[in-house]
């Protein structure tokens, strides 16, 4: 069977999505910067930052996933903090090509994680489609160096692909449970106008794009890894109001609070806009979970 190597699998999507590649006829080994993590899955360590792998992990590899990266939305943006989110990324890509270089590898397909934050932290009735430059921000100039780097493959019969996701909703932890939990005790609102897109994907869904990028040797550089439903900060925050029970009472949260209480990260929760689904769809891929009321009931167990 053919073995799929995956950075940032021990993490909140890396772990569905090993779990998945394994249920769809692969073998799965996972890199990890932690020595003897613990999972049900061979652990191979690796430290982008002193550039230390275990060779075999590439070595025996068919198809490398690169999920690997810094938590965007977890500390404030420090220069510090933004500087790791950006190494995190594209120092881990390059080292990554420079090892299957120096090693004389080729493997079939080189998939790694992106974001619609490409676009960048803006609000327009514009839909982003894969051809739109990135926007000149933070977010855009990370994602696009990301990209860059994965994409660079020093030997072209390297097929790689970028998938460039939204808001991952997942059954436990990540951006669903942070939304639920105010919610749950009375006080959850919308965020700054509300009117801000929220690009979103079931976990199982991008899970299976990437799988079909895998599968698809016609897959090749930036996808989309959004539902083609649009939902609002506003629209998403009522409809896991309503999955749980519960109502919003509250106004919305003022910009000022959260850039007060986030810095400059809070541009990430104040604007947002469409993203174009055709190019994945084209791909003959079909979602599983097109619309967020049959998603949220598929993640809410309570």
């Amino acid at each position: 069977m053919p073995t799929v190597l995956v950075t940032g699998g021990t993490g909140l999507i890396g772990k569905q999505l090993c779990k998945k590649l394994k249920s769809s006829g692969f073998d799965v080994a996972i890199l990890s910067q932690v020595r003897y993590n613990k999972s049900e899955f061979p652990i191979f360590y690796w430290n982008w930052q002193k550039e230390e792998i275990d060779e075999i992990a590439l070595k025996n590899s068919d198809f490398i996933i690169h999920l690997a990266g810094a938590n965007i939305a977890g500390q404030r943006w420090t220069p510090e903090r933004k500087k790791l989110i950006v190494d995190s990324r594209v120092k881990s890509a390059e080292f990554l090509h420079r090892k299957i270089k120096e090693l004389n590898l080729s493997p079939k397909a080189f998939i790694s994680a992106s974001a619609v934050g490409y676009y960048g932290a803006v609000t327009t009735k514009k839909e982003f489609q894969e051809i739109d430059p990135p926007t000149n921000d933070f977010l855009g100039t990370t994602c696009q160096l990301w990209e860059q780097a994965a994409a660079n493959a020093y030997d072209p019969r390297i097929r790689t692909v970028q998938l460039r996701t939204g808001v991952v909703l997942t059954p436990h932890g990540g951006a669903l449970d942070k939304m639920m939990q105010p919610i749950k005790l009375g006080f959850g609102s919308a965020l700054g106008t509300g009117k801000q897109s929220m690009p979103w994907i079931h976990v199982d869904d991008l899970c299976s794009i990437y799988i079909q990028a895998i599968h698809n040797v016609k897959m090749h550089g930036p996808f989309n890894a959004s539902s083609p439903e649009n939902q609002t900060n506003k629209s998403l925050t009522k409809a896991i109001a309503k999955a749980i029970g519960k109502r919003i009472w509250f106004p919305n949260v003022p910009s000022f609070v959260l850039k007060f209480m986030f810095g400059e990260m809070a541009n990430m929760f104040l604007y947002g806009s469409k993203v174009s689904s055709t190019k994945i769809l084209d791909t003959g891929f079909e979602f599983k979970f097109k619309e967020l009321d049959k998603a949220l009931d598929d993640l809410i167990t309570e």
